[in-house]
């Protein structure tokens, strides 16, 4: 087994499926110990049996992230696996759905949506804030298209991204005297369950799966971060420029 002091840990919320479960066995295969998170624990313990096959510890927590007990949990084993070099934060939910326009969404699902959309990955990074510092963390906030796009009935899922978007870029502004750099991404239209639930009766089979991004996460997670810190980077770009864009 590798050295847990030596080799980098990354956390990863929403990992039991598609972008998530695809960055699991990506940063697996790069030597990362990993906590996974995910509320479905049946599935998340299917993706930590596919990655039996690699040397490093995977734990994992299930349960919501936007409950307080389930970050101190995340908090707790990454205490124990010496702390936290990268936090993913990944987990979304749609809202409605199917999608309804903004004008006619529930309120009571919007208040949801941002609870689990911005409250929960900000939470989880202020719980993580010590050891991202120690480590000279990376955080990244996975967006959307629809944070920039105002597309019809996309409104409720992509305010919340567009919110999550700001919270990166001011963190990064933040943060940057700590070391602690901080990027949001958008991976583009994928063949994902999410996607599906926008449109249950869509046809998404000509989409890619979220494969598609593996050659930029190897790229972003090659750069140095201070170079790409406060970027808002589309992985399915044709290329990508390191910009520290808090300068």
């Amino acid at each position: 087994m590798t050295d847990q002091n030596t080799s980098r840990v990354a956390v990863i919320t929403g990992a039991s499926r598609g972008l998530g479960e695809t960055l699991a066995r990506f940063l697996a295969g790069q030597g990362y110990h990993l906590i996974l998170n995910a509320r479905g624990g049946a599935a998340l313990d299917n993706v930590i049996r596919s990655l039996d096959g690699y040397d490093v510890e995977v734990k994992a927590v299930a349960g919501d992230v936007a409950e307080p007990s389930t970050r101190r949990a995340i908090a707790q084993l990454a205490r124990t696996l010496g702390g936290v070099d990268l936090l993913i934060n990944n987990a979304s939910i749609l809202g409605a759905s199917p999608l309804v326009p903004l004008a006619n969404h529930p309120l009571d699902s919007l208040e949801k949506l941002f609870r689990v959309n911005v409250i929960a990955p900000l939470a989880l990074i202020q719980e993580l804030l010590p050891s991202l510092k120690a480590h000279s963390g990376l955080v990244v906030n996975i967006s959307s298209d629809a944070a920039q796009g105002g597309y019809e009935t996309w409104g409720g899922y992509g305010s919340t991204k567009a919110a999550l978007d700001l919270i990166s870029k001011t963190l990064a502004s933040e943060l940057e005297p700590d070391g602690v750099s901080v990027v949001s991404v958008d991976p583009g239209e994928m063949r994902t369950a999410l996607y599906q639930e926008a449109d249950p009766s869509a046809d998404i089979s000509g989409l890619p799966t979220p494969d598609i991004t593996l050659p930029f996460w190897a790229w972003l997670f090659g750069q140095e971060h201070a170079a790409i810190n406060g970027g808002r980077y589309q992985a399915q770009a044709e290329q990508w420029e390191a910009v520290n864009e808090t300068r």
